[in-house]
């Protein structure tokens, strides 16, 4: 499962087959229907692990701080050089977003509850967590993560792409 997650994030859904994972996990395309009931059984469950490898990293990156100085520990670690570049072991909405918005049923709930948590990771370390603003403070200050390391990733020009990093860090670590 984490090695499909790994494979999906790395050449996305679509582009990943059920014969090459199979292959990568030393199974029969036989042995693949003994465990999962489709490709989208998989998708989904692959997902959930991605976004649970991710939030565990959220909490590993804030665990060194408190407060600000934990958001700013998550923000310089989802918005490094070095996520930007692995797509294979990052962050599931930025490597997999537009085919995971149109998944079956399965996959969407089971993104949505990684996106939910990982809403409730930077809420947490909010000012004022617990409350109404800080969930609406956290799902802008995440959808904003996810657009500049999303951007970073497209754009051809290194430079720009370390100045998109670099801009919405800054912008970032100054949040109330």
């Amino acid at each position: 499962m984490k090695a499909a997650g790994i494979r999906f994030r790395q050449n996305g859904i679509c582009e990943t087959g059920l014969a090459d994972l199979m292959e990568s996990a030393g199974l029969t395309h036989g042995g693949f229907y003994r465990h999962f009931d489709s490709k989208d059984q998989l998708v989904s469950e692959a997902s959930a692990g991605a976004f649970a490898a991710k939030i565990g990293e959220m909490q590993a990156s804030a665990s060194t701080a408190r407060g600000h100085k934990a958001l700013e520990a998550i923000v310089n670690d989802y918005l490094s050089p070095g996520h930007r570049k692995d797509r294979a072991h990052g962050c599931p909405l930025a490597a997999l977003g537009s085919e995971l918005a149109r998944s079956d049923k399965s996959t969407r709930s089971a993104a949505t509850k990684g996106i939910l948590k990982m809403i409730a990771e930077v809420a947490e370390r909010m000012k004022d967590p617990g409350t109404e603003r800080a969930k609406k403070s956290a799902s802008v200050f995440l959808a904003t993560m996810l657009g500049a390391l999303t951007i970073s990733r497209i754009v051809a020009d290194p430079k720009v792409s370390n100045e998109i990093l670099a801009a919405a860090r800054a912008k970032l670590s100054s949040w109330e």
